[in-house]
């Protein structure tokens, strides 16, 4: 069985492509990107054993897919991602983003092909209380154009279950280290500025205010117990390895390399704390708890020599 992976030299899809051999099924492995965002490093020296091939395709084109054949599964990571400059880049982010799932979903109803589809816990916003699935879509307040269009794409999957075999996770802030890596998420961009002796930026009134965070370890736990488990709900699930506050966050940063912090002003600072439940899909079997210190220590690992 063949995989499309959109995105797949981004953060979360490299880190799909290094490890895909991991589930025997997958023969095939497609990377399709459109190298926009120049991680021509995420397709330098992958392992035989991995079985991939890459396609540099742009999905603005609805019909980029067409040639490929018998795809039984597709993960689309393809998007812009950058929540704090989506303010800036908002009509090309809506254009964009709203283009390539369109792609993807004409081709996985023609195909048959069945689609992991990636949201965020950033849809959320404002929360007084933990939130699960089932909060009430005129709750949900998200707090930048980028987590917008993340609740449109997930419109328009729930218009085509009648057609179409998904799952859209909304996932929390990524940490550990691909060969996509991006240091734009608050983790990575924090031990960046630790490893250089530069003042760690945090939202003026962030410190203290819970958020989600999720390993790319768990992320591929999630990718692969669908495969493996022909699990495919047309559902939404929260997908994270824990709730933690940005002190605490800063503190295990702390542990291996002092920081220096500096209260910033953002054009989402105003987002109030807020838990993430994840018992949904705990409910079906898949416990997700990596260790986001061993995160940590990856990622400052790679820049120990700054």
């Amino acid at each position: 069985m063949n995989l499309i992976i959109t995105g797949g030299c981004g953060h979360i899809g490299s880190y799909i492509a290094e490890n895909i051999y991991k589930i025997k099924k997958i023969k095939k492995t497609f990377i399709v990107d459109n190298l926009k965002s120049n991680r021509f490093n995420s397709l330098f020296n992958q392992k035989k054993k991995n079985n991939l091939y890459f396609h540099m395709l742009d999905l603005n084109n609805q019909n980029s897919l067409d040639k490929f054949k018998n795809v039984k599964y597709v993960i689309h990571c393809a998007s812009m991602t950058n929540a704090e400059k989506s303010f800036e880049r908002k009509k090309e982010m809506y254009r964009n983003n709203l283009n390539c799932l369109k792609t993807v979903i004409k081709f996985c109803k023609k195909k048959q092909a069945k689609l992991i589809h990636l949201s965020s816990t950033s849809v959320y916003g404002k929360q007084a209380k933990i939130v699960d699935e089932t909060c009430e879509k005129k709750f949900l307040k998200p707090q930048s154009p980028y987590a917008h269009i993340k609740i449109l794409e997930e419109n328009m999957l729930r218009r085509d279950t009648k057609y179409l075999s998904f799952n859209t996770f909304r996932l929390g802030t990524i940490t550990g280290v691909s060969p996509g890596i991006r240091f734009h998420t608050a983790v990575n961009k924090f031990c960046f500025n630790a490893s250089i002796n530069k003042n760690v930026e945090v939202y003026k009134t962030a410190l203290d205010q819970f958020r989600p965070y999720l390993s790319l370890k768990d992320t591929f736990k999630v990718f692969e117990f669908c495969i493996r488990n022909n699990f495919y709900k047309n559902d939404i699930f929260n997908i994270l390895s824990g709730n933690f506050t940005v002190r605490q966050i800063l503190n295990k940063i702390n542990k291996r390399k002092k920081i220096k912090i500096k209260l910033v002003k953002s054009a989402i600072m105003n987002q109030l704390s807020y838990h993430v439940s994840k018992k949904k899909i705990q409910s079906h079997g898949l416990i997700l708890n990596s260790n986001i210190s061993k995160d940590i220590n990856d990622t400052l690992n790679l820049l120990k020599n700054l």
